[in-house]
């Protein structure tokens, strides 16, 4: 007989409550807020626009400054970029990122805020990414990150997390 064992139950004891905010929002707050990008991020729109637009490159370092457990080489690698480039993109804060790499830097910011929401924190949220996942054919699901169709597969399956689906 088969056991499935369940991925971590979505927790609600910390004291601010993320699911009481969209993943836009919370992706927004992840890469500095308004201060940061010049602009309110409300929906996927206002997220397409800035995208569009090319965030700030402070952004990936605000982000990178968040991130509480995984490996700043877990985040280039889900991102898509090398060391190299992320140090010239710390050394030039206000220059604007290529439309690709922003994406990218969204849809990490944005993937990492769904886990946020899912599992009631962040440090949950980034233990969560860098653990194989059954849903995920035991694969990690930080690895699957850097294309959008794993990125997908990672919503995806968070979604049915947070709707008691676990494979």
């Amino acid at each position: 007989m088969n056991t499935v064992r369940a991925e971590p139950a979505a927790t609600s004891s910390t004291p601010v409550t993320p699911d009481a905010r969209s993943s836009v929002q919370l992706a927004m707050e992840l890469l500095g807020g308004r201060r940061v990008l010049h602009r309110q991020v409300a929906s996927d729109e206002d997220a397409h626009d800035l995208v569009m637009r090319g965030i700030p490159a402070e952004a990936m370092a605000k982000l990178f400054a968040g991130v509480l457990t995984l490996g700043s080489d877990l985040v280039l690698a889900a991102i898509g970029v090398s060391e190299r480039s992320f140090a010239r993109r710390k050394a030039a804060p206000k220059t604007r990122l290529p439309v690709n790499e922003s994406e990218r830097l969204w849809r990490f910011a944005e993937i990492l805020a769904h886990a946020t929401r899912v599992f009631g924190s962040q440090a949950e949220a980034e233990q969560w990414l860098d653990r194989p996942a059954i849903g995920l054919d035991h694969r990690k699901p930080i690895a699957l990150l850097r294309t959008h169709p794993g990125a997908r597969l990672v919503s995806d399956y968070l979604t049915r997390i947070e709707h008691g689906v676990y494979t």
